[in-house]
């Protein structure tokens, strides 16, 4: 199987032109029908996807909410909930109205009113969206179909962050839940206008989480182009069989219990490739990028010389051969900003390519390190991150650190990050996760690499105003050289705070039965547009 003949540092667009030419979207109308059965990456435990990034609730969100603009596979936004639109001759006011007939899922009218308590909240929580409302004056509604955002000064990605792709996507939600519940406490009332409809009766943590199509939705008209266009359901049905064990959910694809695995191991890839009714597919033209963040609020990491010592530490090599395996599914990368965009540079990086673990090792004595237990949050049913998770632990104690891998499921520990107790008293030292390249290709859609803080900052809170005006900067630049520029400052200024490690690059397949027609390219697994036949 060659999915990538030249490489992995193929351009985004090569890897969507081939993965298109593998699962040809399918325009033609089928009646709804049949249940499709999802193997998904993670259980879903948390269902808010503003109060989380968590990918899993993210997919879920997208399930049964629905959003103003989408991004395309340009990675241009496109209306969805918004029907025309218009910005003011001096670029600060945009006029948004509302496609006709929006119903949330209870049967009430979808607002202007609605949309405006939802961008606020998103605001609070998701770093564009911050970014988004710093420099936006005012948000009113006109009547119940259209409302003006007003900017302080032009800001040109203002429907880039409405149209976020991924986490926190800003879905749009009634303002009963969106403009009372606090973006920090997580909303427990699950109404959307999205096609999916959520059957929270049937809903059982650990083992199924179950959606029915939503009949009063009424899609765009145009095709689907990774989240924008017409969402069209095929299936009356759609459950999540959460499967921690792999070799498990791969028998079941095999024996066509299941219809779609997510993210199966490589190593389980071989076995599959064999079988006439499995296909293997990377929908995900972008990519994915390890993150190992450590806790900047507590000792050690609250002093950059134990951060720096990371740096030192890792291999990405060793990192990548263990979670991923096959090298033609990885590459390393030093780039903050992902490979193969226009932002990468390897400015920076000689700690993160040359390791040394007296180095390190002499950075942790020089932070005050003694060696106290060092907490390491280990999610053991995500086989990428457990398996990073141990690679790490190995490395720690080769530079003399007493650490803890302390394991647990997903869920557990997308609650747990949230924590800013000490570590003795419930908190955590270090975690690893992943961003696709949707969420990591800029210095405003990477959450990793603000440095607002505890206020503003993603969980870990790194604190640095070097970092935070470099983003406005950023921001604020109209000229890709120039952005560019700004771009490879702030990657400098990040390997010396070291908001995170970047442990490599990897494009992971995914696995589904033959008789699915219409599985859609995109950094986000969708679930319409899908014939099971």
């Amino acid at each position: 199987m060659k999915l990538h003949p030249d490489g992995v540092r193929q351009s985004r667009r090569t890897l969507a032109l081939f993965v298109c030419l593998c699962l040809a979207w399918t325009s033609l109308s089928f009646a709804a029908g049949g249940t499709l059965k999802i193997i998904p990456h993670a259980d879903l435990k948390n269902t808010d996807p503003i109060w989380t990034t968590a990918y899993i609730t993210r997919n879920h969100g997208y399930m049964i909410y629905d959003t103003l603009f989408s991004l395309d596979e340009n990675l241009k936004p496109q209306p969805q909930m918004v029907d025309t639109w218009s910005v003011s001759e001096d670029g600060l006011t945009y006029a948004f109205k509302l496609r006709p007939d929006l119903k949330w899922h209870d049967g009430t009218p979808v607002r202007a009113a609605d949309c405006v308590a939802s961008i606020k909240r998103w605001g609070k929580r998701d770093g564009m969206g911050q970014k988004l409302m710093e420099f936006t004056e005012s948000l009113n509604v006109v009547d119940d179909d259209s409302f003006t955002l007003t900017l302080k000064e032009p800001y040109g990605l203002v429907l880039e962050s409405l149209g976020k792709l991924s986490s926190n996507v800003p879905f749009m939600m009634p303002e009963r839940l969106a403009g009372s519940v606090d973006a920090f406490t997580q909303i427990t009332e699950h109404i959307g206008s999205g096609p999916f409809k959520f059957v929270k009766d049937e809903w059982v943590p650990g083992n199924k989480v179950v959606y029915e199509r939503n009949a009063d939705y009424v899609p765009r008209d145009e095709p689907p182009s990774f989240a924008s266009g017409g969402k069209q359901v095929h299936v009356d049905r759609v459950e999540w069989i959460y499967i921690p064990d792999p070799a498990t959910a791969q028998a079941a694809l095999m024996a066509g219990e299941v219809d779609y695995y997510e993210r199966p191991p490589t190593d389980l890839l071989p076995l599959m490739e064999r079988n006439p009714a499995i296909k293997i597919a990377i929908i995900d033209p972008l990519g994915t990028q390890g993150m190992l963040r450590p806790n900047h609020l507590h000792p050690p990491f609250n002093n950059k010389k134990a951060r720096q010592a990371l740096l030192w530490m890792v291999k990405q090599e060793d990192y990548l051969r263990a979670i991923v395996g096959d090298p033609k599914f990885w590459s390393t990368c030093s780039a903050y900003f992902m490979c193969g965009t226009p932002l990468e540079t390897d400015a920076g990086s000689e700690a993160l390519v040359n390791q040394d673990f007296e180095k390190a090792k002499a950075l942790m004595e020089e932070a005050g390190y003694k060696g106290e237990p060092i907490i390491l949050m280990d999610p053991t049913d995500i086989p990428v991150l457990h398996g990073a998770s141990l690679v790490t632990a190995q490395m720690l104690r080769k530079i003399g650190v007493n650490v803890q891998v302390q394991a647990m499921d997903w869920s557990t520990l997308t609650s747990r990050r949230a924590e800013k107790k000490s570590p003795s008293e419930g908190g955590w030292h270090l975690f690893h996760t992943y961003g696709t390249g949707a969420d990591m290709s800029s210095p405003v859609n990477n959450i990793g690499v603000s440095g607002g803080c505890e206020e503003k900052a993603w969980f870990g809170w790194p604190c640095d105003d070097r970092l935070e005006k470099l983003r406005d900067d950023w921001a604020r630049a109209t000229d890709a050289g120039k952005q560019k520029e700004i771009a490879t400052e702030l990657q400098k200024v990040a390997f010396d705070n070291v908001p995170y490690v970047n442990y490599g690059q990897w494009f992971l397949p995914t696995a589904y039965r033959d008789n699915l027609k219409g599985v859609i390219v995109s950094p986000v697994p969708f679930f319409w547009n899908i014939v099971k036949e």
